[in-house]
Formats: C-alpha cells, structure tokens, sequence
C-alpha cells in the first residue's frame, strides 16, 4: 500500500479517531524518527471501559473512582491507543506533538514529545499484552515508518527511567522487533543488549 492509501494527512485510515484537544505544533524542523511505547488502564488493570478515551480528550470524571483523584485535572494524550483485542484509536494527528513522554531524553535529544509518535496500550507495567495488540501494533508500525523517518523504539521506561515503568517487564520487545523485521538496533537494550543511547 502508499502511504497515501493508509494517511490521510497525519490521521491513520485503519484507526477510530477521537480528537483530543492535548496537543501542540512540533518545533520547526523536527524529525518523528522515535516511537515512545506506553502502557495505560484505568483505573489500574481495569479493561474494556471508556476512561482512558475520556481522559485523553478531558471528560473523565474525577470522582467516578477514588483512583482519579491522583491524576485529577491531568491533560494529556497519545497519537495512538490500542485496546486488549487489538482495536485501534488515534486521538491527536500524528505530524502534531502529543502530550505523552513528559521530562525524557533518548538517542541523545531531550524532549521526546517534540519528535515522537506515542503509542499507549491498554495494559499494566508488568502484566502481559495480548498477541492481539502486537499484531495491531506492528501493523502500525509499518504505516508510520512508510509515512515518518523512523529508526527509534522505545519504552516510556527508557525515555523517563526513573519516573516511569511503562509499559514494563510484560511487554515483548523482542516479538516486536521479529514483528516488524526492523534492526535489533533500533530498540532498547532489552533487544540489543548493550546500553542505551
């Protein structure tokens, strides 16, 4: 397929769209060479509700579960979500810059919103993701690299260390990095096994 038959613009034709007002402008001359890799539920290891869609386009409400009251007024965003069974949303035009890496660095540039497409999964640092969402996901992938530069991988764990765990020792690096076909170089020392960049 081009890249035309699966983009229409920055919206990707194969996911429900759901604009989220939690976005910006890229800076000029920025290079969406990095997909950051998140894992979401809400609340925690609770699947199949409405929350997170609420959340990133700021209707969640706050006192539905005691959980919100932590992430009370949060505004953030992902380009992409994927749920359990591998159904795709985007909420925030993939040549934008999304609200989700927050303070980060890799591949030595700080600010990972600035040249990133986010990605969250429904799921929990730690548990496993269903082959349902790495089949989606890496069906993404392959659109996103025939429309963006990209040559980076990497986990909100890596781009966050010790702020985040995301999406954590239950997602398969390897099975995505097999999925895809792209360089073991590419991701996190979980598949290449030296240290990060």
């Amino acid at each position: 397929m081009t890249s035309d038959a699966l983009w229409q613009g920055g919206w990707y034709r194969f996911a429900r769209h759901q604009p989220s007002p939690n976005f910006g402008p890229r800076p000029a001359g920025a290079r969406i060479d990095l997909v950051v890799l998140h894992s979401i539920s809400l609340p925690p290891g609770q699947y199949g509700g409405d929350e997170v869609l609420a959340l990133f386009d700021n209707r969640l409400d706050w006192d539905a579960h005691p959980y919100f009251a932590q992430i009370r007024g949060l505004q953030v965003s992902a380009h992409f979500f994927i749920r359990r069974g591998g159904e795709l949303w985007q909420f925030v035009d993939a040549d934008a810059r999304a609200w989700h890496a927050g303070r980060s660095h890799w591949r030595g540039r700080d600010e990972c919103n600035d040249d990133s497409i986010g990605i969250e999964l429904e799921g929990l640092e730690g548990e496993r993701f269903e082959p349902a969402q790495y089949d989606t996901l890496a069906s993404l992938c392959a659109a996103l690299a025939q429309r963006y530069p990209i040559a980076h991988v990497a986990g909100h764990e890596h781009v966050a260390p010790g702020r985040k765990q995301d999406p954590g020792p239950g997602f398969d690096w390897a099975a995505l990095q097999h999925d895809t076909g792209w360089p073991a170089d590419w991701f996190p020392l979980a598949v290449r096994g030296s240290a990060p960049i």
